[in-house]
């Protein structure tokens, strides 16, 4: 099955759409503009959609396929046209954006000692959870 994003005119995401991968089909070749046009068919729009991939994060395809658009797009992420990417919400204002993955990074790394932790944004350090 083939996703797509809805975009609004902000290149917000404000959907996710599942498509057969019949319906995108050329020439037995997946065609991002089919998917496309088959929902602004279905649905009698002129909407902005763009592919994302369910198996795609920080610009790895996890079963070893082709990554697309950096990671898969959910409600509220933003797609970035200059680097073809959807990327998440900042979760802090702390966080920095990780060019390579574009995903949002903690300033301090998540510590490795097999405890849960929690992020706090008044001391931007990791607070052990109880």
């Amino acid at each position: 099955m083939a996703h797509f994003a809805k975009l609004n005119q902000e290149n917000i995401v404000i959907a996710v759409h599942v498509v057969h991968n019949n319906e995108l089909l050329v020439d037995g070749v997946e065609d991002e503009q089919k998917g496309i046009d088959f929902l602004n068919n279905l649905y009698k729009t002129n909407d902005t959609w763009k592919q994302t991939s369910y198996n795609t994060r920080g610009g790895v395809h996890v079963l070893g396929g082709t990554p697309l658009r950096k990671n898969y797009a959910g409600i509220g992420y933003t797609y970035d046209e200059t680097r073809d990417a959807f990327i998440a919400p900042q979760p802090y204002n702390s966080w920095i954006l990780n060019e390579d993955t574009c995903i949002w990074e903690a300033p301090v790394a998540y510590p490795n000692d097999g405890k849960r932790y929690d992020w706090n944004e008044e001391t931007t350090s990791w607070v052990e959870l109880a």
